[in-house]
């Protein structure tokens, strides 16, 4: 992919003025130290697999317990991991629909000045990844090479591609697509080794909160402040042609012509408006029948609508699969590391020693002790935040987490669902340095993560702080309830 493409940069652009400051010479030491350090986040589901393994023969669980468990739990994520895949997939179906392409160019046209479109797309950025972080990658990285087009302008193509970015770094968690609120208020999703520790925990319990809102909100403002003062300005601009990034190319890929009889129904939108029809009936009855906020918590249905979508905005079915067809690369790592993430869960939870524990039994003690010399809402998110930069997947990593810090939650009787949020918030805060996410992006932007992470760091300077304050704040404001087990 040309995220791993090398790009001639002119020597100014690497001890450029704006790079003068301490933070900013710390931000690209970071991102280069991290370019040329860190392998593959894949590499890193294998250590702790390994890590795990041997805690679990640390506490006297014998080599076939571990190996029985491994082989076991491999694949109790499969639906979970197919449901997250199409999560991506249909985010970027929306987004590079023809009408996405025309709304783009007339968002890009509103901004007068490159520091204000900075801001705008870190707006749009953080806003869409409410609703899915999939079609927030995808348009915000369109929307900044389109802003980019605009030479008057004067914008900076790296500050707009880490603003392109900002959504995945900061608030998406707390959204509609959140992996961990989507597992907890999924019964079917739920491993049965997790369910009599949290129960299922509906949306009202997570991100519709008041707290989660508020937090939402705050730190959409940061990261849209943040974006707009730390935008490089006169000589301090890096164009994308100063990166060597042509932005010539057609952005949307325009139908071949019809070349045969057979192909008449791919680029008729006959059986689209068939289709399409089904699933309005289908969600009418689904919505009516339900509470909505219950129904749209489903992965299920949320994936259904936004596929749904797709296929309206595309109009013909031969454009739809065009759009998955390009979608998919987006999604190896979800479905290779999803079973690494299940064998963990189940080496984690269930081989026991003589004693009857398990390596999961071990953490919560640690966690409970932990909370009695600090709060747990900030145990958990420092915590969280660490290991999300080794592990980073929402869905993931909350599996291997979930059952000792859920577990320590209930023996300190902090809120379950507030304790959800924590993790989400925190879960997003390492990908501000961790490139994993960044690839589809960086794919779009034709750029490397070193030239992205500077200003991403940035941004986490400002928002670990604040998250971290308001998540221990709030959580005194809420109580304690005992898992819901059906």
């Amino acid at each position: 992919m040309h995220a791993n493409k090398d790009l001639s940069v002119p020597q100014r652009d690497l001890a450029g003025p704006e790079e003068t400051g301490a933070l900013s010479r710390l931000a690209v030491r970071m991102s280069t130290f991290s370019e040329k350090w860190f392998p593959e986040a894949f590499i890193f589901a294998l250590i702790a697999l390994i890590v795990v393994t041997a805690g679990a023969l640390a506490i006297g669980a014998s080599p076939a317990s571990v190996t029985r468990e491994f082989g076991a739990g491999f694949w109790d994520l499969i639906p979970f991991a197919m449901q997250m895949a199409f999560v991506a997939i249909g985010g970027y179906v929306v987004a590079t629909a023809p009408v996405a392409h025309r709304l783009i160019a007339r968002i890009a046209a509103v901004p007068s000045t490159g520091p204000r479109a900075v801001a705008l797309i870190a707006a749009v950025s953080t806003v869409s990844s409410l609703f899915n972080w999939g079609f927030s990658l995808i348009f915000s990285g369109l929307l900044a090479r389109q802003a980019a087009r605009r030479d008057e302008l004067r914008l900076d193509y790296r500050a707009a591609g880490a603003a392109a970015f900002m959504g995945l770094g900061s608030v998406w968690a707390l959204g509609i697509s959140s992996s961990a609120a989507q597992l907890q208020a999924n019964p079917d999703s739920i491993p049965k080794s997790l369910m009599p520790i949290t129960g299922v925990i509906p949306f009202r319990d997570t991100i519709f909160l008041w707290q989660s809102l508020l937090i939402a909100a705050v730190l959409t403002v940061v990261v849209v402040t943040v974006a707009y003062f730390s935008a490089p300005r006169g000589r301090q601009v890096r164009s994308a042609r100063d990166l060597g990034v042509d932005l010539d190319a057609e952005e949307e890929e325009k139908l071949p012509p019809r070349s045969r009889p057979g192909e008449w129904l791919e680029y008729s939108p006959l059986l689209t408006v068939l289709v399409v029809a089904l699933g309005v009936g289908w969600a009418v009855q689904e919505f009516a029948s339900s509470d909505p906020l219950v129904a749209i918590s489903g992965l299920n249905t949320y994936n259904l609508v936004f596929l749904l979508l797709g296929m309206v905005l595309h109009w013909r079915p031969r454009s739809f699969l065009n759009a998955v067809a390009k979608a998919v690369p987006a999604t190896s790592g979800v479905l290779i590391q999803f079973p690494i993430y299940a064998a963990i869960a189940a080496v984690l939870t269930r081989p026991t020693n003589s004693a009857g524990h398990s390596v999961a039994d071990y953490l919560t003690q640690a966690f409970t002790s932990l909370s009695s010399a600090a709060p747990f809402a900030l145990v958990v998110a420092v915590y969280s935040a660490v290991l999300g930069f080794f592990v980073p997947s929402g869905g993931g990593k909350w599996l291997i987490e979930a059952p000792y810090v859920m577990d320590s939650a209930n023996d300190v009787h902090a809120n379950l669902g507030w304790t959800v949020q924590v993790y989400n918030v925190a879960e997003s805060l390492p990908n501000l340095i961790n490139p994993f996410w960044m690839l589809p992006l960086l794919g779009i932007l034709k750029l490397r993560a070193r030239h992205l992470v500077g200003f991403t760091f940035l941004q986490l300077l400002f928002l670990a702080p604040i998250a971290l304050a308001l998540l221990t704040v709030f959580s005194y404001t809420l109580g304690y309830s005992p898992p819901a087990v059906p």
